[in-house]
């Protein structure tokens, strides 16, 4: 093949990579798609934010996906022994949307690039980035393997980063660095849900919460199957024995709630287990490349935000390099980085605390506090740049305060 000409590489197809490409060839910018693998196909981080619907409207994704009929995400609910907290998108501190979708990503991502592809954007599948060299003056020559063992080269004037769980400019490029998240370990699976219940009970996304470190998340899904994992510990996801599946149903023996509902149905495909699954980067971007999405950060699955990130950062970077493209100057480190670790460590600070236990004493102490709660709703919908939130401007000492102040309540009642 011969040597190709762009403005922008995008390496990733899903939805970080669908969104840059949307928001860039609408301003008439020459980008170029390599997406590793063969659509349809799976990936993880099925539950949605209602942030991110911002992001699809912004770029004329969002009817595509209204077509496609996918199950309705209005909130969330967790459970603990007997305690329930729901969060209702709309009873949140931010406006924005108050809903989103609970998808199948291979269906999701599918309807996204083949959107994209409608509009003109050249995609290439099975095509595989194996180096990239990025000049002083942050033009780059990548170099492309196809499918049948062929070689390329794509010339751009910026790189984006969208490839999520590969991470290839990270890797490529040595920008890994250890995650401040805890360690744990993840094993889901899809089954058909042929015991789910009529009504909300059966489609609403739900968090058994087993112990601080320990929870199994239920996503149902519109076409009837629904997934279901597990987040713990390693030696509680390796403390049983056979195949995957095997594991996984005999880990369901511990969720009094889903047990029954779950317990002996045949998975859609053979579960997947994940280690040390949180990821981060010592930077966000450089001269002639941005990461965006999972392959910056990725924090961890409890509060769903992995699509959020990658589209807002993907929408970011793009506008970003749209500017600079016309001649524009650009503060990277503030306009971007900055920006997006705003959020990131908003995040953070909710998995970690999560993990401590202290947003957990605030999700199920009783009784509940309306405006704490409409306050932390608004993070668990994706508004965390919002500073009119004291649960976002205060987040490394919000949760631990309050916590702190119902555990100090709770001794003096003992």
């Amino acid at each position: 093949m011969s040597d190709i000409n762009v403005d922008v590489l995008i390496i990733g197809a899903g939805p970080s990579g669908c969104v840059a490409a949307a928001y860039l060839h609408s301003q008439g910018i020459r980008v170029k798609v390599l997406e590793k693998s063969k659509f349809p196909r799976f990936v993880i981080g099925e539950s949605l934010l209602p942030r991110c619907m911002d992001h699809f409207e912004e770029v004329g994704l969002l009817d595509c996906l209204k077509a496609q009929g996918f199950e309705v995400k209005s909130g969330a609910r967790f459970l603990r022994d007997d305690i329930v907290c729901n969060f209702d998108f709309s009873k949140k501190h931010t406006d924005g949307w108050n809903w989103t979708w609970q998808v199948p990503r291979a269906d999701f991502d599918n309807t996204l690039v083949q959107e994209i592809i409608k509009k003109g954007v050249d995609v290439a599948f099975e095509h595989e980035v194996t180096d990239v060299v990025i000049a002083d003056d942050g033009t780059s020559k990548t170099s492309v393997k196809t499918k049948d063992g062929g070689t390329y080269f794509v010339n751009a004037n910026f790189i984006i980063d969208s490839s999520g769980y590969g991470r290839v400019l990270p890797r490529l490029l040595g920008l890994d660095k250890p995650s401040q998240i805890p360690e744990h370990s993840s094993i889901f699976g899809h089954v058909k849900d042929v015991r789910r219940p009529e009504g909300k009970e059966g489609t609403i996304i739900t968090f058994d919460v087993l112990d601080k470190d320990t929870w199994l998340w239920v996503i149902p899904f519109s076409n009837g199957n629904t997934s279901i994992g597990f987040v713990g510990k390693h030696e509680f996801i390796e403390s049983e024995s056979g195949t995957t599946a095997q594991r996984l149903n005999a880990l369901l023996k511990h969720s009094k709630y889903y047990r029954d509902r779950f317990q002996g149905l045949d998975y859609l495909f053979e579960p997947i287990t994940i280690k040390n699954y949180s990821k981060a980067v010592t930077k966000f971007y450089g001269k002639g490349f941005a990461l965006t999405g999972n392959s910056a950060e990725f924090l961890d699955p409890v509060f769903s935000s992995g699509v959020t990130f990658a589209t807002e950062s993907a929408l970011r970077a793009s506008k970003l390099i749209a500017k600079e493209l016309k001649g524009e100057t650009v503060d990277w480190k503030e306009e971007y980085e900055g920006y997006i670790k705003k959020g990131v460590d908003v995040f953070a600070t909710y998995v970690k605390e999560w993990y401590t236990g202290n947003l957990q004493t605030l999700f199920f102490h009783r009784p509940e506090n309306p405006d704490v709660k409409r306050q932390i709703c608004a993070v668990l919908a994706g508004y965390v740049w919002d500073e009119t939130n004291p649960f976002v401007k205060k987040h490394n000492r919000a949760v631990k305060t309050m916590a702190h102040l119902i555990n100090m309540e709770k001794e003096k009642s003992e």
